[in-house]
């Protein structure tokens, strides 16, 4: 699970720069087998579109990319 936890994580560091565009930004608390946990920070924090920035962008890619079974839970 360590090679997947390191393939997540590069994968989510070359997207950090669409949420850095915006203002905000990503830190990821924990990669849990296939489940990541993350905070968004600055505009992305308090973004009415958050949730879909997660679940519609950030998952999505990362369900197509590299395994379909990963899924992103928000933490505050």
């Amino acid at each position: 699970m360590e090679e997947l936890a390191k393939k997540i994580t590069a994968r989510l560091d070359e997207l950090r720069c669409m949420l850095q565009a915006d203002g905000g930004d990503l830190e990821v608390v924990a990669i849990e087998g296939k489940v990541v946990k993350m905070k968004l920070r600055g505009a992305c924090g308090g973004c009415p579109h958050a949730a879909m920035t997660i679940k519609g962008g950030l998952e999505r890619i990362l369900r197509e990319e590299i395994d379909p079974e990963i899924t992103i839970e928000r933490v505050m």
